[in-house]
């Protein structure tokens, strides 16, 4: 990893890794470049990942 401010990540759903950006935030969604999963991050100091949860869409009911 030679970039300044970005760390690797292990997906939590394939294990790959994943580059994650310093200006990255808490709760923002990245996606993982192997699987495509979506993961939120949910922490930055250590940095962590968790498969983001799945929004329902309510259709304005």
């Amino acid at each position: 990893m030679s970039d300044v401010g970005v760390s690797e990540v292990r997906c939590p759903a394939c294990e790959g890794d994943v580059e994650i950006d310093s200006s990255t935030r808490q709760f923002e969604i990245v996606e993982c470049p192997d699987c495509r999963s979506e993961l939120e991050v949910i922490g930055l100091s250590p940095m962590m990942l968790a498969l983001a949860p799945e929004v329902d869409e309510d259709w304005g009911e």
